[in-house]
C-alpha cells in the first residue's frame, strides 16, 4: 500500500521563527507580493494571489513568446516585422511604428520594454499569431504552461479593451523569474534606460518609465504598468550581494495627481511609484536574507528503496538551497524530506525521488525537489532472498 514518508530534522543553526510584523514591510499598493528569485519562495504578499488587471505588464507575456522563439531559433534579433494599419491606430502609448514599415524583432523588444509601445506589441501579435486574437490564444497557451493559474489574456498589450485580461502579482513574479532565469541572454533589454525611435524623420527619445532602475541601486528589470482600472503597477527585480528579489506592485492610485491631470501628473505619479518600489525593496534586503541550507552535492538525507541492490538511497537537491529569512528572527525551522513509499529499483542517479519542504512558522512552505545521488540497481534472486531475511530480523541496508 502507498503511503507517504517523512523524515525530519532540526538545523540548529536557526533557533525559534516568527514573521516580520506587517508595518516591517508594507505598501499602499492594493495587489503586492515579493519573491526571492533563487528559489522561488514568496517572503510576503498583500493580496497577491488575486486576479487584477495588470495593464501594460502583461507585455512580459508578449516579450516571453518573443524570447522563447530567440531562444529556439525560431526567430533572430535581426528578423524583420510588418507595421499594420490595425497596429499602426492601436490606442494609448506609442512606439511610433508606421504603416508598411519592416521593423527588426530588436527594434521591437526595445519600443515594447522601454517605450511600451502597444502598436509594437501588436505588429508582434500579428507576425507571430497571423492575428491579434490568434496571440491571445498563444498566450494563454503559454501561462498555462508556465504554471500561471490566475491569468487571463485578451491582446497582447494590457489596454482595457477588449476587457478581460487578469493576472495576479504572483503570476506577475512567476513570470518575471522565468524571464530571469530561461532568457540571460535577453534580459538586459529591460535595464535601458531610454530608446529613440523616429515619426517622419524626426528623432523622439523616450525614457524608461520604470524609474525604480534609477531610485534603487542594483534594479534592472522589468516592466510598469498603468490604467485607469489598474492603477499604477510595477514588476521589478534587483539584485544585491549575491541575493535577487522580485517585487510587485499593482494598484498605486494618486487622486491628488488625477485632479491636476496632463503630462506633468503623469510623470509624477511615475516618479512616486518608482520611489514606493524603491522603498519595498530598501525594506526587504534589509529584513530578509538568504540562509545556506544544502550545498549542490551535500546529502540530504535518505529514502527506502525495494528490491535493489541497497536498501538506502541518498539523495541530493541537485543545486545549493538556501532559504530567504528574516534577519531578526532566529529562525527554528524544520527541514522535511516526503517521498512515496515504497520505491523500487532500479533508480537512476539524477531521477526525481522527492521532495524536501522547509518549513516555518508564519512563512509559506518552500517545497524543493530531491534527486537520486546514486544508481541503484535492480536485486538479483539471492539479494532478494536476503532482503526477505532482513524484513524478518529488522535490519537495514545501506
Amino acid at each position: 500500500m502507498f503511503h507517504w514518508r517523512k523524515v525530519l530534522w532540526l538545523l540548529p543553526l536557526l533557533a525559534a521563527f516568527s514573521l516580520p510584523a506587517q508595518g516591517e514591510i508594507n505598501t499602499v499598493a492594493e495587489h503586492a507580493l515579493l519573491m526571492d528569485a533563487a528559489t522561488g519562495q514568496v517572503l510576503w504578499a498583500k493580496d497577491g494571489y488575486a486576479p487584477m488587471p495588470p495593464a501594460s505588464m502583461s507585455k512580459l507575456m508578449t516579450l516571453e513568446l518573443v524570447f522563447q522563439r530567440l531562444k529556439d531559433g525560431r526567430l533572430k534579433l535581426n528578423d524583420t516585422f510588418m507595421v499594420s494599419e490595425r497596429a499602426w491606430r492601436t490606442g494609448g502609448s506609442k512606439g511610433f511604428v508606421r504603416v508598411g514599415d519592416r521593423l527588426t524583432v530588436e527594434d521591437l523588444i526595445q519600443r515594447i520594454i522601454v517605450v511600451s509601445g502597444n502598436d509594437a506589441c501588436v505588429v508582434v501579435a500579428e507576425a507571430l499569431g497571423g492575428s491579434v486574437e490568434n496571440f491571445a490564444g498563444m498566450m494563454n497557451a503559454r501561462a498555462v504552461k508556465l504554471g500561471l493559474k490566475n491569468s487571463h489574456f485578451v491582446n497582447p498589450d494590457g489596454l482595457p479593451e477588449p476587457p478581460g485580461q487578469l493576472m495576479s502579482a504572483y503570476d506577475l513574479a512567476v513570470l518575471a523569474r522565468h524571464l530571469i532565469n530561461d532568457y540571460p541572454q535577453h534580459y538586459h533589454f529591460f535595464n535601458v534606460r531610454e530608446y529613440t525611435t523616429y515619426d517622419q524623420g524626426k528623432p523622439i527619445v523616450q525614457h524608461n518609465r520604470n524609474l525604480a532602475l534609477s531610485f534603487f541601486n542594483g534594479a534592472d528589470g522589468l516592466k510598469t504598468g498603468h490604467t485607469d482600472a489598474a492603477g499604477y503597477g510595477v514588476t521589478v527585480s534587483a539584485k544585491r550581494g549575491g541575493q535577487r528579489m522580485i517585487l510587485v506592485l499593482n494598484g498605486l492610485r494618486y487622486p491628488d495627481l488625477d485632479k491636476k491631470g496632463g503630462a506633468s501628473a503623469d510623470w509624477f505619479a511615475e516618479r512616486r511609484r518608482g520611489e514606493e518600489a524603491a522603498r519595498v525593496l530598501d525594506m526587504a534586503f534589509r529584513e530578509f536574507k538568504a540562509y545556506p541550507l544544502f550545498k549542490a552535492d551535500e546529502i540530504a538525507g535518505s529514502v527506502d528503496v525495494w528490491g535493489g541492490s541497497y536498501g538506502k538511497l541518498p539523495v541530493t537537491v541537485g543545486k545549493p538551497l538556501a532559504v530567504m529569512l528574516p534577519v531578526e528572527a532566529r529562525p527554528k525551522m524544520t527541514v522535511s524530506l516526503h517521498y512515496k513509499a515504497p520505491l523500487y529499483a532500479p533508480i537512476k542517479k539524477g531521477d526525481a525521488v522527492g521532495t524536501l519542504t522547509v518549513t516555518a512558522p508564519g512563512m509559506p512552505n518552500l517545497n524543493v525537489p530531491v534527486y537520486a545521488a546514486r544508481d541503484i540497481r535492480r536485486a538479483g534472486i539471492f539479494g532478494k532472498v536476503w532482503m526477505g531475511v532482513e524484513a524478518i530480523l529488522g535490519l537495514n541496508r545501506q
